[in-house]
């Protein structure tokens, strides 16, 4: 039999995989204590503090003691609970396995008690158990994290990766309860203050204000299951799948079956490698769930997958087209058709027209004409019968011509003017052209470029070769600091999430070494005033979101690492794309500038940019 707190510490490992796991359990236990307002504080990324104060139901002396025992819970009592679970946790293991890694200390006072308690565990042996003065709720202080595990403290990220994951789970919980205060404070700087308030209200405050434009509502309600919530527009689609949440019974969730039927509900309407944002909070019935299936209940089994999925993709795809987002079957109604209002009651009155019969465009304004028939001579009028019109005739057209003459016998003068002539040579070119014939590039599907060589021919892969020499040219302007950039008439203002402008202000010294200027750098916005020079305007923005995309596991450590990721980024972002036509002249400067690498062979990625073939391969193909 394992000893109490080794069985705790083996349990941790599953539970508590680093500070963000801490910040989870303490914030749903508040949740489920029925706290209004919750409080989240850190310290060096949860290394040496996660303290989590609510001002919910709090404990009694008993529970205080008794809630830090392995496998003892107040949510269940039998395990047919499980399968009617309205609350977070309910498998008594969470601050069992946070005691026996972590320095805790807890307050407590439920609200009819006059006096609270104040508790202290240090790697799982109980220090001292007090009766204290506090505030209605609950106060956790978890410090120093895995103590008393080394190897596993050894294992955690940097600060700045640590930090991203507490701040996910922070907003995981956040988004399911806006109807609870949160705020978030790190090394004694507020993060967020996010007041009570409906779904749509909590996601703008979280992700910058200009998320609400973004948005478009979906609405289901079935006997299976109820949705609300909200997708992106199409055309907000970005590289990474950052702003992506299920929520189940107000329970964060990772489904890749229900993600396939949001992409299906978006067929068609997306860019390659793009992904929409999108908040779905799904209400089901207990009794039709599984919770228990993984150690961060972040997976959940459903009884009716199949069913889902159709419900799911189906209301997507109907609030797309209720918002005109997508295109719709429906008959397009010119407004300008419209009867106006004042004209609603009143009879249409018929046009009159006025016909002069007489008139006649074509008449001869002679009076008469006569003319000889069979039966003798007759006289007839062609008179415009009344219509006095008459063709005007052009005056003075003579003087068009006046002095025509004259010029004609200059420029005949002119002609008879005779120049030296000069004898060309046909050898003073003709070994150039030939020589750049021989060595002229092709390109094959607007994807390879063929280049002779003396032994054969070369074939580069255009896209590889520019990723290679765009890597180079940044990296190189990183390291020396001396890139030059474009200076913009209008400065650029991009509106990023709050968690991406940080990853930007992390970068921001790396960004000016390849050429950005950055004139600000806002709380949801960046506004940017000088662009490097192979960088145009519109390529900003989905350079940025590349490199975010990109840096999704965290930014590396050491400064040569970061200028590493960051020019891999962009060329290969700005790289020029298969599918692409390139003139000679581009095709040359790229054969060119591939071979001035240090490194030609391969690009950024470690593939093979180019193959040889000779003249001896040729050969074997033709032999027969």
């Amino acid at each position: 039999m394992l000893p109490d707190h080794v069985a705790n510490q083996i349990a941790a490992g599953e539970v508590v995989q680093r500070p963000a796991s801490v910040v989870k359990e303490l914030l749903e236990n508040a949740v489920d204590a029925k706290a209004t307002d919750i409080k989240l504080i850190i310290k060096d990324a949860g290394k040496s503090l996660v303290q989590v104060i609510d001002n919910g139901l709090g404990m009694s002396v008993t529970d205080s003691r008794l809630c830090f025992e392995r496998h003892a819970t107040s949510k269940i009592r039998v395990a047919e609970d499980l399968f009617s679970l309205h609350t977070k946790g309910f498998r008594g293991e969470a601050l069992a396995s946070i005691a026996a890694i972590a320095h805790v200390e807890m307050k407590t006072r439920q609200e009819q008690d006059e006096l609270g308690t104040h508790l202290i565990i240090e790697g799982s042996k109980f220090v001292s158990q007090d009766v204290a003065v506090l505030p209605k709720g609950t106060s956790f202080s978890v410090k120093n994290l895995f103590f008393n595990i080394p190897a596993r403290r050894n294992f955690l990220k940097s600060d700045t990766v640590e930090h991203r994951h507490i701040v996910d789970e922070f907003q995981r919980v956040a988004l399911a309860h806006p109807n609870i205060h949160f705020t978030m404070y790190h090394n004694g700087s507020e993060l967020f203050n996010l007041p009570a308030s409906n779904f749509r209200q909590r996601i703008v405050n979280i992700f910058s204000g200009k998320t609400n434009e973004k948005l478009v509502p979906v609405q289901e309600s079935t006997e299976i299951v109820g949705i609300q919530g909200f997708v992106s527009k199409p055309e907000f689609a970005k590289k990474n799948r950052g702003e992506q949440f299920f929520f189940v019974n107000d329970r964060f969730i990772k489904s890749g079956y229900l993600h396939h039927a949001i992409m299906a509900a978006y067929e068609g309407l997306l860019k390659d490698g793009c992904q929409p944002s999108y908040f779905i909070y799904l209400d089901v019935p207990p009794n039709t769930i599984d919770i228990n299936i993984h150690p961060t209940k972040t997976e959940i089994k459903f009884d009716d997958e199949h069913a889902l999925y159709a419900i799911l993709r189906s209301s997507i795809k109907h609030s797309l087209g209720q918002f005109n987002v997508a295109p719709v079957l429906d008959f397009d109604r010119d407004s300008n058709l419209d009867t106006p209002y004042d004209y609603q009651n009143k009879e249409a009155s018929m046009p009159l027209i006025q016909v002069d019969a007489n008139f006649n465009p074509f008449g001869d304004p002679a009076p008469t004409k006569s003319y000889t028939s069979g039966s003798g001579s007759h006289s007839s009028s062609h008179s415009g019968g009344g219509s006095s019109y008459r063709k005007p005739e052009p005056s003075n057209w003579e003087s068009l011509y006046v002095g025509l003459k004259q010029d004609t016998e200059t420029i005949t003068e002119i002609q008879d003017i005779q120049f030296e002539s000069e004898e060309v040579t046909g050898s003073l070119f003709e070994e150039k052209e030939v020589e750049e014939a021989v060595y002229r590039t092709y390109q094959i599907h607007k994807k390879y470029i063929v280049s002779p060589i003396k032994s054969g021919m070369v074939i580069i892969d255009q896209q590889r070769a520019h990723q290679r020499v765009l890597y180079e040219q940044f990296l190189t302007n990183m390291t020396v600091n001396q890139a030059s950039s474009q200076q913009l008439l209008f400065p650029l203002n991009l509106y990023f999430s709050s968690s991406e402008i940080s990853l930007i202000s992390e970068l921001e010294q790396s960004l000016v070494n390849t050429g950005f200027v950055f004139e600000e750098v806002n709380e949801d916005s960046v506004v940017i005033s000088g662009l490097p020079v192979n960088v145009t305007e519109s390529e900003v923005s989905i350079l940025l979101e590349q490199l975010l995309s990109d840096l999704q596991d965290g930014i590396p450590e050491s400064s040569f690492s970061q200028n590493d990721t960051i020019a891999k980024s962009m060329a290969k972002s700005l790289a020029v794309k298969t599918g692409t036509y390139l003139t000679e002249k581009e095709q040359e400067n790229l054969v060119n500038g591939l071979f001035a690498c240090k490194e030609p062979n391969v690009s950024p990625f470690h593939k093979p940019t180019f193959i040889t073939m000779r003249v001896e391969d040729l050969d074997k193909k033709f032999a027969i």
